[in-house]
This record gives C-alpha cells, structure tokens and sequence, in this order.
C-alpha cells in the first residue's frame, strides 16, 4: 500500500480522502490557494503545500504544479477527489509519464467518457438506448437548431465536457433556441473551455437514477446498485438516496449490467458512476431508461452508496489503484435499509439559488460520526444514523472563488420512511449564521408531500414552488420572546460591578418597562418588556404573558413562556438575533440595524449585483424602453450565469459596467428610471 498520497483538490471530499487514508496508515499532502492557507483540509492532512493565488485557474487546476508538489514531498499517488482536474486524462497522463499513479481510471477511459457526445456515441455501438438527439462534431448554430426542430421542443442544450449542471439550457420554443444555444456555449467555454454542446429531447418528467460501478485491473467490475438524484436545482442535485424509491430487482439488475457493460467497454479500473434518465409516470415510478453520460470520478454523493453497502468507498480506490482485487465481487453486495444526502449550500433559494459568500460566524451541526468504517476490505455494516461530510469549520469564510458547499448532511434508516424522520430532525439541528443557506428551504422540501411519497422527478422543486417558497408565516410571539430572553441574557453577562453598567432598569417602589423594537421581513414588531421581582412579563399586541429564563448555557435558552416551557437555540450577531425552534430557523432585527448594501433595488434607482462577478453580455442599449422581466445584462459568479432582468417597466438610462469588467457585491449595474 502506498505510504503517501497527495489530494489535489480541496473542501470536503479533501477532507473525506484525508480521514481515510489516515485511517489506513497512509500520510497525506495536501495543496491549498492563497484564499485557503487556513482552510479546514490543510489542517486534516499531515503537510500542505501551497499552489498559487485563490482563482482556481492559477492553482488547483495547475497540474504541473501539483504534480511538482508530489514529487517534493515523496507523495506515490494523487488522489483527484471530484472537480478541477478528477476528469482530465492530460492530467491523468501527465502523473503517469512522472511516475505517479493517478487514482482514478486510466486516461483511455476518461478520453472515450469524457466527450458526452462521444460517449453516446460509444454507448449506441453497445446498444445502450439513448435519448433522442444530436451529438456530432459539427456545431454550427444553423444546424443544430435544425436537429432540435427536428427532435421537437422541449429539447434540451448540454455542454458536451460539462458536468455539475454547468452549461445547460431547456428550450421550450424555437424561438429561444439561438439565446439559450449562445448562453449555454458562453458557459461551457468558461467552466470546462471547450464550448461544444449536444441537443436531445427534454423529458416532461425525468428520474435522474445513476449506478455506481467499480473495477479493478485483475478483470473484475461490479455495481454497487443505485443512487436517485431526481431532486435538482438548476441542473445540479440537491438531494440524492439509495435505493431509488419504487425500484424493482429486475430494472436494478437491468441498469446494473448495462452500467458494467458500459466500464468495459472502455478498460474502465476505479470508481465511476453511468448515468441513466427514465421518464417518470404521474406517480414517479421509471419507465424506459436511456443512458445519459459516465462520470470518471467518485461523485459527490457516494456517502448513500457506503451506508446501504457498509463498504469505504474511498478505501476501495486506494487499494485498486495499488493493484489489488475488488474487495467484494457481485454475489457479495447486498442492500442495507435505506440513506438520504442533502447539500448543504451557501446559497439564497428565494433568489433562484444565488450562490452566497460570507463568513460562518456560527455553525452548529448534529452529532455524527465521520465516514463509514471499513476493515481490510471486510464489509463491516454498522451505519450511525447521522453523517457530515464538510470542508469548513465555524470562522471559515466561503468565498466567490469555489463551490459553496457547507456540507452534507446524509441519514441512514432501515427504511426510507425513518431515514426521512432522522433527517428531518438532523436538519433541525444544521444551525448557520454568518451566510445565506439552503437549511430551511431543505426542511420544506423534505416536508413536502410530494417528495415524501416519493413522486419524484427532476422537476419536482419547479412543480412544488408554491409549497417550498411559501411567503415566512408571521413572527410568532414564542420567536419574539426568544430574542428578548437573549437580549437580556447577554445584557446581564456583561454587567460588571459598575451600577451603570446594569442593564436591568431598577427603580423604587415600581417596576420598569422597556420598549424593544424588532423587524423583520413581516414587518415591525413593538415588545414592551416589563422587569419585575420574578422574572419579566411580555407585552405585545393583546398577549400579556410571563417570561421567565429557566436556563442558558452558550446559544441554548430555556424558557418558561405563556404558561408552557421549552427551549431553543437564539444565536446573536450584532443586532441580528437568529431563532433555532421547531426545526425552523427565524431572525428579527433591531430596529437600528443599518441595511445591508446589495440586498434589494438602490435607492438611487440603479439595479444591484446579488453577488460578486463579471459582466458577460449586455441584452439592450442605453435608453432603451423595457418591460418588467427583460433580461438587461449577464453577469458570471462560480462559473454559473445569472440574468438581471428589468424589475418594473421603464428606461434603461446608462449601464454603469461594460462586458469584461469585474464588480462588486451591492454594485450599481443600471441606471433606470420606472415608468410613470
């Protein structure tokens, strides 16, 4: 086995390797940017080298330099985890002409999967059905527009090197057809640099079901059965579990073997994951599967596949990698209960899932174990309910320049229905402050019917909108009583023996009441607190109820409250006060709170930048008169475009950036004036 491995890449699945490894015997290098000196994997390997500045393009996709930084350190192997260089057979090659064994298929393998059209195209000689499309080398908008006309609408854009959601594009119409082909290849170009792309016919209700498969050079390859990652977001999961939900033997042996048959066509040897699309019916249940592309990589949410199976995946690459058998063939794998992934994102769904950058000032997750345990390639199946797998610890930053995973956050069950239990209260105890996430919209979804009778299909966040962005319920008076127990928690921790630094409003032969203004976005909330002998009374609107703090110990608040006791988590940040009740996460602000720039329309009438990026594409001239809902300019932000559209009728009087230029979070990017 190898002494030394270094993991070129970085956040959780940096950390993932690095856990097992350790585990193993094996010591670990890891490599980090200038933006992630201090971050959580280089301190969970046993010695970092650094690669350059924080743009992933002058440091963790600089394959010389990594492969340098093997060499320096006397790492025998490089272990790519997902992303950045996981599917890039140069570099795959470049560690095999160094010496270096590369931890992951050989690049024959990644050469023949890793053209999506190119694949299908290997796959129709093997008799894989596929979808309905184009996948040629000629990409001439004329004529791609023409086999999309052909195939009939909707039809869907994919960016033939892509990956991850990125450089894709459903057109319903043909008269959108040019616009969504120039967008999609902008993106294309940016994330992958290559901008070809295929079109196929877009399923009204798909099931996105994918086998994992493994091999080794010895001859053997085995699937480790299926993943469901139906539930999806702009193109990208959100939620995946195994076993899909309504999957028989026979179509699980189906999909199996024809998932093998596609690794051996190509010489596959490690970890790889085919991936099949099937057109759901009204109840979800899968009809006909088409194959869809091969990954060459582990995938992010393989946590599902080792905790039905009990097997470390990574374990698994490690020792194929070093030349050793399959630890498991196929009569050997087995089915155990059932386990759900939820990403976890620094991201704002009420805004079409902006990705969002800040610093995790609190982040309090559920207890859980690391990863699954595996020994000497003995299935050893004792899955703890609850795992995280995270790259960022409390007082990290997520910044503009990678991935805003948190983490993920996967529950095992012997069935799917107390898999869902567990994780519905393992996300009620996912507590993030400091940046906007994913957490509750995460709770609705798993709440929602539809996803709980398994009614699944990759439209299912679109179809459920009604139910998942629901406008906030009205500030509860348990929410308010929460922030006003914290208030005066934190106010009487800070007082010293100063009398003027009490806090508690002492006054002689009558009691004191304090006026407390809170809003939030359901409006203001006046709460008159009254100081007495035994603890406080609540007033507000027609409730007048004792108020009592029973306990409090860090963010935990105990309370007796209108006649009933319980507690919760009540974070403070500034004046922002952050309520963890009921599984639901709640803030109200004090009323002195300046706004913070960027969050809505300026004031001065231009449009704002949700986040930082770059200007690509400018859709209209100066001076120009547009309706609500034009889409004004692109900007580009982690790879992922984002469209700024007109928010009211009105003239366009300047744009304030030009194509090519960078800008600021909060920026004014128009001038525009409303229509009278």
């Amino acid at each position: 086995m190898f002494s030394k491995i270094l993991i070129a890449n970085r956040g959780e699945i940096a950390c993932r390797v690095a856990a097992t490894a350790r585990r193993m015997g094996i010591r670990t290098v890891a490599v980090y940017s200038d933006a992630d000196a201090a971050a959580k994997h280089v301190a969970a390997c046993d010695e970092a080298v650094r690669l350059g500045p924080a743009p992933a393009r002058e440091s963790y996709l600089r394959g010389e330099l990594i492969i340098a930084a093997a060499k320096a350190t006397g790492a025998q192997a490089i272990h790519p985890g997902y992303g950045f260089l996981s599917e890039n057979e140069d570099f795959a090659q470049a560690c095999a002409d160094a010496g270096i064994v590369f931890i992951g298929p050989p690049p024959s393998a990644i050469r023949a999967m890793g053209s999506k059209s190119e694949a299908k195209a290997l796959m129709e000689q093997a008799h894989v059905p596929l979808v309905p499309g184009y996948h040629g080398a000629d990409q001439s908008t004329a004529l791609l527009k023409a086999h999309a006309d052909r195939i009939g609408y909707p039809v869907l854009i994919k960016a033939s090197a892509g990956g991850g959601g990125k450089g894709m594009r459903i057109v319903a119409r043909a008269e959108d057809f040019d616009a969504a082909l120039a967008s999609c290849q902008r993106e294309a170009a940016a994330s992958f640099g290559d901008d070809r792309v295929l079109v196929e016919k877009y399923l009204q209700r798909p099931r996105h079901i994918e086998i994992q498969v493994f091999a080794d050079t010895h001859g053997n390859c085995v699937y480790l059965f299926e993943r469901d990652c139906s539930v999806q977001r702009r193109h990208q999961k959100v939620i995946e579990e195994a076993p899909a939900p309504g999957m028989t033997a026979a179509r699980r042996r189906a999909m199996g073997e024809a998932a093998v048959a596609a690794a051996k066509a190509v010489g596959y040897v490690g970890a790889g994951t085919v991936e099949f699309i099937a057109e759901a019916d009204e109840h979800g249940t899968a009809g006909t599967f088409y194959f869809m592309e091969m990954n060459t990589r582990l995938q992010v949410e393989h946590p599902v596949t080792e905790m039905i199976t009990g097997f470390d995946l990574v374990e698994w690459q490690l020792r194929v990698a070093n030349g050793e058998r399959l630890p498991a063939l196929q009569n050997d794998l087995a089915i155990h209960g059932h386990a759900i992934e939820v990403r976890v994102y620094a991201e704002n769904p009420d805004k079409g899932f902006l990705p969002a950058i800040g610093r995790l000032s609190h982040l309090a997750l559920p207890a859980h174990v690391a990863f699954m345990r595996n020994a000497d390639g003995v299935r050893a199946h004792d899955p703890a309910p609850v795992r995280i797998d995270s790259g960022v610890r409390q007082g990290d930053a997520i910044s503009p320049h990678y991935d805003p995973m948190i983490a993920k956050l996967i529950v095992w069950g012997e069935d799917r229905a107390q898999a869902l239990a567990r994780l519905a209260a393992a996300l009620a105890d996912v507590h993030i402050v400091g940046v906007a996430n994913n957490v509750d919209f995460l709770a609705r979804l798993v709440d929602n019917p539809r996803f709980a009778q398994a009614q699944l299909d990759t439209g299912l966040i679109e179809h459920e909108s009604a139910r998942l962005f629901a406008a906030e319920a009205v500030v509860s008076n348990d929410v308010l009583a929460l922030a006003c127990a914290r208030l005066v928690v934190d106010e009487t921790a800070a007082e010293t023996n100063d009398p003027w630094s009490l806090a508690r409003g002492w006054r002689l032969n009558t009691t004191y009441t304090r006026d407390i203004v809170f809003k939030s976005e359901r409006g203001v909330h006046d709460v008159d607190l009254e100081y007495t002998r035994d603890g406080y009374v609540f007033h507000h609107g027609a409730l007048h109820a004792p108020l009592a703090i029973v306990a409090a110990q860090g963010t935990r608040l105990e309370v007796r409250f209108a006649d009933r006791a319980f507690a919760a988590d009540v974070v403070r940040d500034r004046d922002d006060l952050h309520v963890f009740a009921n599984g639901r996460h709640r803030v109200v602000t004090l009323v002195d709170v300046i706004a913070h720039a960027g969050e809505s329309e300026l004031e001065n009438g231009g449009l704002a930048a949700p986040m930082p990026g770059r200007v690509i594409a400018i859709h209209v001239a100066r001076g120009a008169r547009v309706t609500k809902g034009t889409p004004l300019l692109v900007m580009e932000a982690m790879k992922m475009e984002h469209t700024i559209i007109a928010p009211a009728d009105g003239t366009v009087d300047d744009f304030l950036y030009g194509v090519g230029e960078q800008v600021a979070e909060g920026a004014a990017l128009v001038a525009f004036t409303r229509s009278q």
